[in-house]
C-alpha cells in the first residue's frame, strides 16, 4: 500500500509537505528562544537594581529582592517551556536525505538492515493520520490513510483477532466434543482429545479452558452432575415445598445423606428418603403450622381437682 502511493509526484509533494513542517517546528523553537533571551534580560536588570539599592533602604530592598526572583522563577520557566519545545521535535531527516529515499524507497523498505522502527519513523514521515471508518461487514475493518501529500486511500482488512480469544477450534475435535460433551465432564474430554492427539486452533495441546470455550462457542451442554436415582438441593426443595435452607440444615445435621459433586450436592432420592423427609416436615411445627394448631394442647385442671394444701401447724 505504501509503495503504491508513493508515484513520483506525490513523492515530491512528500518532500514539500516535510519542508513546511520542518520550517514550522523551527520557527516554534526560535520562539521559545526569544522567550529564553528576554527573561535572561529581565532577570539581570533586575539583579543590577537589587545591587545598587543602599543597604538602609530595607522596604526597597525587599521589593527588589522579591522582583528578582520572579524573574529568575520566569526565566526558569522559560528553559522548560524550550527544552519541551526541543524535545517534541520530530526526528526529521533533512530534504536531501528524504529526496534520496523516495528514489529507492522499495529497496530501503525491503532491506534486510531495516528494522520495524526504521520503517514506522518512514509512516510517520509519510502519513499524516489513520482513521478507522465504518464498515458494514463486521468481519472486515475499513481504514482510512491522508498523506502528507495532500491525497486519501481506504484499506479494507479482516479484523485482528484478539490475542485474548483462541483460534478457531478444528473440526475433528469439534466434532468429538459435540458428540461427546453431553455426557462427559470437561476433564474428561481432556483426556479422550488428548489420546486422540487432537491441537486447538492454536497448536496447542487441550486444556479445561479450551473444552469451556469449545462448549461456549459451539453449544455443547454440560452433563448434569446429578446421577440416576439423585435430585439436587434445590430439586429436593420443590419437590418437598420447603426452602433449600431447610434442606442444607438436614444434610449438614447429618438428617439427610449427600455426596459433593465439585461444587454441588447430590441427594439420593429413593421412595423412603422422600417419605421419611416429608413425616420430618409434617411433625415439625415450625415447617408444618398446621401440626402446631392441630397439637393437643394441655388443659388446666379445675379449681376441684387442684391439690389441697395443709395448712402449716398453729394456723387452724
Amino acid at each position: 500500500m505504501l509503495l503504491d502511493a508513493l508515484t513520483p509526484g506525490q513523492g515530491a509533494l512528500a518532500l514539500a509537505a516535510a519542508g513546511q513542517v520542518a520550517g514550522q517546528h523551527q520557527r516554534a523553537s526560535r520562539a521559545a528562544e526569544l522567550a529564553v533571551e528576554r527573561a535572561r534580560y529581565d532577570a539581570d536588570r533586575a539583579e543590577r537594581a537589587f545591587s545598587q539599592v543602599e543597604p538602609e533602604n530595607r522596604l526597597v530592598a525587599r521589593t527588589l529582592e522579591a522582583r528578582w526572583e520572579a524573574k529568575l522563577a520566569a526565566l526558569a520557566k522559560a528553559g522548560q517551556a524550550l527544552e519541551s519545545a526541543r524535545a517534541a521535535l520530530p526526528p526529521l531527516p533533512d530534504r536531501d536525505t528524504l529526496a534520496r529515499t523516495a528514489a529507492d524507497l522499495p529497496a530501503l523498505w525491503h532491506a534486510p538492515t531495516t528494522t520495524a522502527r526504521d520503517r514506522k519513523r518512514l509512516l510517520r514521515t509519510l502519513i499524516a493520520d489513520v482513521t478507522l471508518m465504518p464498515e458494514a461487514d463486521q468481519a472486515k475493518a475499513r481504514i482510512g490513510i491522508r498523506w502528507h501529500a495532500g491525497t486519501a486511500d481506504q484499506l479494507i482488512i479482516d479484523r485482528p483477532r484478539s490475542s485474548g480469544i483462541p483460534a478457531p477450534t478444528p473440526s475433528p475435535a469439534v466434532e468429538l466434543i459435540r458428540r461427546l460433551g453431553p455426557a462427559a465432564g470437561n476433564d474428561d474430554l481432556v483426556a479422550i482429545l488428548s489420546q486422540h492427539g487432537y491441537l486447538t486452533g492454536a497448536g496447542r495441546p487441550f486444556d479445561v479452558k479450551a473444552v469451556q470455550w469449545a462448549r461456549r462457542v459451539y453449544g455443547v451442554p454440560v452433563p448434569s452432575p446429578v446421577a440416576a436415582g439423585e435430585v439436587s438441593v434445590k430439586d429436593a426443595a420443590a419437590r418437598l415445598g420447603c426452602s433449600i435452607g431447610v434442606v442444607y440444615y438436614w444434610i449438614e445435621a447429618g438428617l439427610l445423606e449427600a455426596r459433593r459433586q465439585g461444587s454441588r450436592l447430590c441427594i439420593p432420592w429413593p421412595p423412603e428418603t422422600e417419605a421419611r423427609c416429608r413425616d420430618r416436615i409434617a411433625a415439625s411445627g415450625h415447617l408444618n403450622p398446621d401440626a402446631r394448631r392441630t397439637r393437643p394442647r394441655k388443659t388446666p385442671r379445675c379449681p376441684a381437682e387442684q391439690p389441697q394444701m395443709s395448712a402449716p401447724p398453729g394456723i387452724i
